[in-house]
């Protein structure tokens, strides 16, 4: 019984040692594992070699394409002055027309009869006139020999000197209200004559009909209620107006006089050029935009209105921009930022995208020309981390 005891505890004590050993042989097999761990710790905290590039302030200038439309330089509908019926239409759509030309020609017969009438009327005044004239005349003879005689005493009496002077007096008012007359007369008569020129319809420019509107013994003429109905539309087409939307970030580098060019999708392969005329100043609501109007050219008689350009637009900042490359640029769900390389450490600089240029990227932020930030830059560099920088490459135009 003593016996069994004995070897029992034999046997315990040898496993209790044996499990001891294990542990020791496994401490003893970690130990390396902490040796090189203990060693690569430091290599970890130590600088991050990195390729740096440098902020560069550049004066960004590129060409984005807007699409244009056309438009006439000038474009008029023509409509009847006086109320009329017309009698000849001298054109039809399609009609190149110079300036001066008859276009249509109407007749109406009532103001015929008015310019008789005025003009009868304006030679009666004047036969009244003449008149005047002559009564004027006698009158200042009687007055003048009158007073003559009135030198010789006892000759005239004072009385008839005085009546004759009255008598010239009034003669002259009475010639005086007849010219008036005469004058209003003569106006009526040329302001008639001149309403019986509006029954010849002219072109007022150089251009082409694009509306026939009328035929001859329709009844045209103004209308109160805005209803008149239009004879003919003309258009000027030697000169067009190509109207393009400008985005509100652009508005900026629009000036007047520049070149620009276009092409449009009648004549693909051709480049046409247009000049910077007139902006307007003030941007749409609705599209954030401003419209801008082109003169071009078109004495060849290619360009048509509502034709659509697509068109070459100049931007230009009106100052330098600092720029980075747009490997700089880090995006994540949180923020955009670059790394700078402040006294050997990694900062983040929140920035703000502007537009692009080649491999380079206009940025908005606290930076300064000359600043260094990593030309590859990732949110594993984290903020603080040391930094060493590798020969740094030119960042381009």
């Amino acid at each position: 019984m003593r016996c069994s005891r004995r070897r029992r505890r034999r046997i315990r004590c040898h496993w209790i040692l044996t499990i001891r050993r294990v542990r020791i042989m496994k401490l003893h097999s970690l130990i390396p594992a902490i040796v090189l761990l203990c060693a690569v710790l430091p290599l970890a905290a130590a600088a991050q070699t990195i390729e740096l590039a440098k902020v560069e302030a550049h004066r960004m200038e590129r060409t984005i394409q807007l699409p244009g439309e056309f438009y006439p330089y000038q474009r008029v509908s023509l409509f009847a002055r006086v109320p009329s019926f017309v009698r000849d239409v001298h054109v039809d759509r399609g009609s190149v027309v110079k300036r001066g030309d008859l276009l249509v020609t109407l007749t109406a017969p009532e103001l015929a009869a008015q310019v008789a009438e005025t003009e009868a009327r304006a030679q009666a005044v004047l036969l009244q006139l003449a008149e005047a004239d002559a009564k004027l005349i006698s009158a200042k003879t009687t007055a003048e020999m009158l007073k003559q005689a009135s030198a010789t005493p006892g000759a005239v009496s004072m009385s008839e000197v005085i009546l004759s002077e009255q008598a010239y007096q009034a003669a002259q008012s009475v010639r005086n209200a007849v010219e008036n007359s005469a004058k209003a007369a003569r106006a009526a008569a040329e302001a008639v004559k001149e309403l019986s020129g509006y029954l010849q319809v002219r072109a007022p420019f150089d251009g082409f009909i694009t509306e026939r509107l009328v035929h001859p013994g329709a009844l045209v003429g103004p209308s109160t209620a805005g209803t008149a109905t239009a004879l003919v539309q003309i258009e000027q087409n030697a000169r067009m107006r190509l109207v393009v939307a400008v985005p509100e970030a652009n508005v900026s580098g629009i000036t007047r006089g520049a070149a620009v060019t276009f092409t449009v999708p009648a004549y693909p392969g051709e480049t046409f050029t247009a000049t910077i005329a007139r902006p307007a100043q003030a941007l749409e609501a609705r599209t954030r935009s401003m419209l801008v109007e082109l003169d071009t050219s078109n004495s060849q008689g290619k360009l048509a209105t509502g034709m659509f350009a697509d068109v070459a637009w100049p931007v230009r900042r009106p100052a330098t921009s600092l720029v980075v490359p747009t490997t700089s640029v880090i995006t994540t769900t949180e923020r955009t930022f670059v790394i700078r390389n402040r006294d050997g450490r990694a900062e983040w600089v929140n920035v703000r995208r502007g537009a692009r240029m080649g491999d380079m990227v206009e940025v908005f932020g606290p930076l300064r020309e000359g600043d260094m930030v990593v030309r590859r830059g990732n949110d594993e560099i984290r903020e603080g981390s040391p930094l060493t920088s590798a020969p740094a490459a030119r960042t381009g135009g």
